[in-house]
């Protein structure tokens, strides 16, 4: 099976001569669940970010499904954009309209502009937004303004606005960092079920190490900048965790 993203010898500086990544290379396949591991300032966001040209890469290549992120112009990364849901850690949903409309900004990627910024979305659109919706088990908050909403029920209304593109690729930029552990396992269960499901590949930042580890089809472990792990969840050991956060084998 093709890989659907291959990133070849990948680097960022920054103007202030940060390098956040440094010759990163690795490639995912359709269907995969990676989680991305690594303590803060290991470069886990800007990757996620170079991919979908958030931020633009300083050297190297990232090609999804046949465009080339790094050297796509205005066209291909609306393309690109299209294909690649984002999920952020601050929901980034607008608050003060229904948690619906909200899920329906993630079709506004293939609407004319005057249509998208009057809101005239189709009714097919609809009927799939509030069918993604109660696959989320938000059912009974459709109608509501989105700031009503509890922090994990509005990661969900992200997670359903990221679908809502029908996309291939899923990025989550850590998803689960200012929610609670029960909270957070309920996001983890719907994305990864969900991803699974539907067949859409997914890499997820995080921060646990055990969440990783129980969610993940292979880990990607990161420090500054550099991939120093990557493989399965069962040979994530101990010294393999040690390396990759930079301090003592994490004891059982």
């Amino acid at each position: 099976m093709a890989a659907i993203l291959q990133i070849d010898k990948l680097s960022k500086q920054y103007a202030d001569g940060t390098a956040a990544l440094h010759d990163v290379t690795f490639s995912l396949e359709p269907g995969e669940f990676v989680a991305v591991i690594g303590p803060s300032g290991a470069g886990k966001s800007t990757l996620l970010r170079c991919i979908n040209r958030l931020v633009e890469p300083t050297e190297g290549s990232v090609l999804f499904d046949d465009i080339h992120s790094d050297k796509a112009n205005r066209r291909q990364v609306q393309q690109l954009r299209r294909q690649v849901g984002m999920i952020f850690q601050g929901y980034n949903l607008v608050e003060r309209v229904s948690v619906l409309h909200n899920v329906l900004h993630g079709r506004l990627g293939y609407m004319d502009p005057i249509r998208g910024a009057l809101g005239l979305f189709s009714n097919h659109d609809k009927q799939e937004a509030k069918a993604l919706l109660v696959r989320l088990g938000l059912e009974q908050q459709i109608y509501k303004r989105a700031d009503e909403l509890s922090g994990g029920q509005q990661q969900r209304v992200g997670i359903a606005r990221a679908l809502c593109q029908k996309p291939k690729l899923m990025l989550a930029d850590e998803p689960i960092a200012s929610l609670d552990p029960l909270t957070s396992k309920v996001i983890m269960d719907y994305l990864y079920r969900i991803c699974r499901e539907d067949g859409i590949a997914c890499m997820v930042n995080l921060h646990q190490v055990d969440v990783a580890k129980s969610y993940a089809t292979r880990i990607i472990g990161m420090h500054k900048g550099k991939i120093v792990f990557n493989g399965r969840p069962d040979e994530l050991t101990d010294e393999a965790i040690a390396h990759i956060y930079g301090g003592s084998p994490v004891k059982e």
